[in-house]
């Protein structure tokens, strides 16, 4: 269990860095030339990884599974980084996040049973911090949502889960495949959409780069969640993975100059207290 916190925390904070960086991008250039930048540039990252770790081919089912978890992941990063790029990340991350983590939980707990107390305590002030942390705007504002702000984020939350359950269960027998397989179906779908909307599928060059690192970087976060759910229960990989808006904010603090308020230091602080929970 303890390797599964450690790698869930590792995907939380490259999670975080993606969309960062991926939400930065997108206000200066396309969301999908932005995405699809930043899948190929991920696949082209995960390929030697198979090769080097010398595993074997998982079953085609599993392949395919990996894909469809990838279609929904792409689908979920688009709605968030169209979100974030609006200006909504006030709303954007909090609920996309908390959805994220609340789907796993429910099929984690109903398919390998009820965690314990401390953990379920764990998972309950880790939502709770999520929010928090990513309220940039406080509290009250964050609660005063509207269905126009709330539809993106949710859309993003769902696709996220259904990423998270199917991830899990595609990557049982074989780490790194079914992440390559996840990438190219990525990829492949990102490119059919710009080719079909007639749009240029390389960003502007001051762009470019940001979004190669958004790739490498949700990269790592995919692989550290693998390898959580492989260490560890589905639910606690999905629930530490989703303290990314915390590295998000931490980021934007230190990069943009952008002040902590009052809930996001009260949220990290809960959220220490949440992971000594989860790990015990």
């Amino acid at each position: 269990m303890a390797l599964a916190v450690f790698f869930g925390l590792f995907a939380a904070l490259f999670w975080g860095a993606a969309d960062f960086t991926g939400g930065v991008a997108s206000k200066r250039a396309n969301v999908y030339r932005v995405l699809l930048t930043g899948e190929w540039s991920g696949l082209l990252f995960l390929l030697p990884l198979p090769f080097i770790f010398h595993e074997p081919l998982p079953s085609w089912q599993d392949l395919l599974l990996s894909a469809f978890a990838s279609t929904s992941g792409v689908f979920g990063l688009a709605m968030l980084y169209r979100s974030l790029s609006e200006g909504q990340m006030s709303v954007a991350a909090p609920v996309s996040a908390l959805l994220a983590a609340v789907i796993p939980v429910i099929v984690s707990v109903a398919v390998d049973g009820y965690p314990g107390a401390l953990k379920m305590a764990g998972f309950a002030l880790t939502l709770a911090a999520i929010w928090l942390i990513s309220s940039d705007d406080g509290i009250g504002k964050a609660l005063r949502l509207r269905w126009t702000a709330l539809r993106l984020p949710l859309l993003a939350g769902l696709a996220f889960g259904l990423y998270f359950v199917l991830m899990n269960i595609s990557s049982r027998q074989a780490a790194y495949w079914p992440l390559v397989s996840a990438r190219l179906a990525g990829t492949l779908a990102m490119a059919a959409y710009l080719l079909l909307t007639r749009r240029p599928a390389a960003p502007p060059r001051p762009v470019f780069w940001l979004a190669i690192m958004c790739g490498v970087l949700d990269v790592i976060a995919n692989a550290s969640f693998v390898l959580a759910g492989q260490a560890g229960r589905l639910d606690v990989a999905a629930v530490l993975g989703s303290l990314y808006p915390g590295t998000t904010v931490l980021l934007a603090g230190i990069l943009l100059k952008e002040r902590l308020n009052f809930s996001q230091l009260a949220g990290i602080a809960a959220a220490l207290v949440a992971i000594a929970l989860i790990a015990y």
